[in-house]
Order: structure tokens, then C-alpha cells, then sequence
């Protein structure tokens, strides 16, 4: 009697074989019994889940305090007077005062804490090493200093509070750079490389209490008590006060109005000074800077305009011209008119690193200026600078 093909082929199997099949069957089984339970929840509408909380944020932790920035700058120039002055001084001049010589003007150090309220920043401070010939030509003097040569490499050294009342009023105290007049002591930052006579003429520094309060955001008000004009330490028992107001009604314009009120000297000495800038257009820049100085033994008034234009993101140039009435002699020594009128191009080689041209000619109505080819003096000083500029550290902006 023959067997059924099945039998046969389940005789034919070997063990190996028919463990597989075994296994085979227990997954199809499986696999039954899921999709019966797949096709009973499709056909059973779910039950609506409880409502959950809205997710809670995390709590967030107070900005750490970043490291105090540490930033250097070189500013180096040569410059060629065609008078060819005996000594070789280039009169009137405060960042480019030497003739026919290659000279290292600044070396400075800054080592900066910025206060901030967003960040919780309470507390800070600057301090400004400088080095070089301006250094020694515009800080210290014997005129005013008691003792000039202890702090004249010490430009800016002051700590700052800042208070989180209202917008944030800030003290610092200590000795901090002035703020009369548009031009300021790093030539990174200005229109030119030389500055004007009312840089020259108007004070570098103060020591003493300086309050800032931002009452509104194109609106700022400062107040200072301080020892004098440039005098770190007073020699005498007048304190002066300046009181400046800090505008910008529009994106494109911001200003300063600035008086400081002082007695030194057992003699008065106000000053009158207010500067503009206005963006014009991406590329042009326009400025203005006005003051008159009283004194008693006279007064100084006058101005400076000033102009840029960017021909490209490397290249910039600009012109500034100023009037300048000495007609009581407190700044040069002469009853005199003076004025000045400088071109100056810029190539930004790099984002700290520049290379500056300029030309520049000073002007009297008398003859004030050395000159070697006659005994007699000039009324008029030509000059032709090239100046180098580098900078690091992660400082930005102006400084």
C-alpha cells in the first residue's frame, strides 16, 4: 500500500527541517492574533486623552560675567612740514607735531569690564596704558599737574557702578578721558589723522565723579565733579562741574551739548561746545563741532566741519576745515586768526589695520610759522603725513 504524498514528504524531512517549520507556525499564529487586535481598535473610536499642562519653561540661569577684554593699539606716523622748520616742530599740532622723522605716537593698553543691565553686569572699570610722543606732549603737564610724571601714562583709569534704577544710572569715578569736542584721543576713530586746534586747545582728560543717566533711548544725561581741566590731582580748592546732554532724534543723527564751569587759578574758565554728526547717505558722513572758551584773559570761539565719504569698504576719504579765533592769545601765545583745512585718505587694509595719507595747510593773518629758508615767519604750514594704524583685541567699536 503506497503513503500519502504529504506522509512522504514529512517522512523526507530531516530534524533541522522540521524544527524550522515548527517555528514558521508559531509566527504566523502570532502575527493572526495581532492583526485581530489591530482591527478591533480601527473599528473602536479612541477615547479622548486628559487635557495636559502646557509645558513649564526652564528656569533660566543669570548671564555669566564675561572676562575683562584686554586690547592694544600702535599708532605710528611720518610726516614732512615743507617749512622745514629749526627746531623740527610742526607748531600747533598735538598727534603729528614732529618734522621729518618716523615716530611712534601711541603704544597703549586697554584693559575694559563694560557695565551692562540686560546682563546683570553691576560692576566695571577701564584702565588706559599709554607709551609714545603724544603721551608726553598732551598728559602731564607742570602747568596743572602737581606731579605730572607719576600719572601721565595712565590716560583712563576708573571703576564703574552701574545702579538697576530705572534705565540703569551709571558712576564712575576715577580719571576718565573728556568728552568736550567731537574728536577723541584714538585716530582709528576719527574723521583725520591729525585733529584739529580744538582738540588741541580743549582739555584731554578729568579726574573726579562722572554720573550718566539714560532718560530716554535717544536722550542722555551726564553730570561731572571733577579736580580741574587736565589735572589729576587739584592743587587748589575749586572743584569744576560739566553738565551734558546727549541727543539722537533721529537714527541718522546724533549730538552733544556740552558746558563745563570751572575756577583754577584763582580765574574762571567756561567752555561752550557742541558737535553733530549726521549720516547723510551709507557712504557720507557730515560733522560739525562748535565752541567758545571764556577766560579771563579772553575768549576763543570757532568750529570744525567735517566730511566722509566711502568710495569702497576698503577705501575712505575726508576733509575737515576749521576757524579759529585766538584774538586773546590763549592758545598759541598770539593774538591771531587761524584756520586749517585737511584731506585725508584711509585704506582698511584689514578690520584692524590701517594705512592713513593726509595733507594738511594751517593759516594765519600773521606771520606765525617757522620756517628755514627766511629768519622771518610764515602764515601759512604745509604738511604731508602717512600714518599707520593697528589695533587687536576683541574690543568693538569706538574706544
Amino acid at each position: 500500500m503506497s503513503l500519502p504524498l504529504v506522509a512522504i514528504i514529512i517522512l523526507a524531512q530531516t530534524p533541522t527541517e522540521k524544527l524550522l517549520l515548527e517555528k514558521i507556525a508559531q509566527l504566523e499564529a502570532r502575527l493572526a492574533v495581532l492583526e485581530a487586535r489591530e482591527a478591533a481598535r480601527t473599528t473602536t473610536a479612541p477615547a479622548p486623552s486628559p487635557p495636559q499642562s502646557p509645558p513649564q519653561p526652564l528656569p533660566t540661569a543669570p548671564t555669566p560675567t564675561p572676562t575683562p577684554t584686554v586690547n592694544l593699539m600702535l599708532d605710528s606716523y611720518y610726516a614732512f612740514n615743507t617749512n622745514r622748520p629749526s627746531p623740527p616742530v610742526n607748531q600747533l599740532r598735538a598727534f603729528d607735531s614732529v618734522h621729518n622723522s618716523f615716530n611712534l605716537n601711541q603704544a597703549t593698553l586697554v584693559v575694559e569690564q563694560q557695565t551692562s543691565l540686560s546682563a546683570r553686569r553691576y560692576s566695571g572699570g577701564r584702565v588706559d596704558f599709554q607709551f609714545g610722543q603724544a603721551t608726553g606732549l598732551l598728559q602731564g603737564s607742570a602747568a596743572n599737574e602737581p606731579r605730572p610724571a607719576l600719572y601721565r601714562n595712565l590716560f583712563q583709569a576708573y571703576g564703574s557702578l552701574l545702579a538697576p534704577i530705572g534705565n540703569g544710572l551709571t558712576l564712575d569715578f576715577g580719571k576718565f578721558a573728556s568728552s568736550l569736542g567731537l574728536e577723541t584721543n584714538y585716530a582709528k576713530d576719527q574723521f583725520n589723522y591729525s585733529r584739529s586746534y580744538f582738540f588741541n586747545f580743549l582739555p584731554f582728560y578729568h579726574a573726579g565723579l562722572r554720573a550718566s543717566y539714560p532718560i530716554h533711548s535717544r536722550f542722555t544725561a551726564t553730570y561731572w565733579l571733577v579736580n580741574g581741566a587736565n589735572q589729576t590731582e587739584d592743587f587748589n580748592a575749586a572743584k569744576s562741574q560739566a553738565a551734558i546732554l546727549s541727543f539722537q532724534p533721529l537714527s541718522q543723527i546724533s549730538g552733544n551739548l556740552n558746558f563745563f564751569t570751572g575756577n583754577e587759578n584763582h580765574s574762571s574758565f567756561r567752555v561752550l561746545n557742541s558737535y553733530w554728526t549726521w549720516t547723510a547717505h551709507p557712504r557720507l558722513t557730515l560733522a560739525t563741532d562748535l565752541s567758545h572758551v571764556r577766560h579771563r584773559r579772553g575768549a576763543v570761539r570757532g568750529g570744525s566741519f567735517y566730511a566722509r565719504f566711502l568710495v569702497s569698504p576698503r577705501w575712505s576719504l575726508a576733509a575737515r576745515s576749521t576757524l579759529f579765533n585766538d584774538s586773546s592769545g590763549l592758545f598759541s601765545g598770539r593774538a591771531q586768526n587761524l584756520r586749517e583745512l585737511t584731506l585725508t585718505a584711509t585704506l582698511q587694509l584689514a578690520n584692524q589695520f590701517q594705512w592713513r595719507w593726509e595733507y594738511r595747510r594751517d593759516q594765519s593773518n600773521q606771520s606765525f610759522f617757522l620756517r628755514q629758508s627766511s629768519p622771518s615767519p610764515a602764515r601759512n604750514l604745509d604738511t604731508f603725513s602717512l600714518g599707520l594704524l593697528l589695533w587687536w583685541g576683541p574690543k568693538q567699536g569706538a574706544w
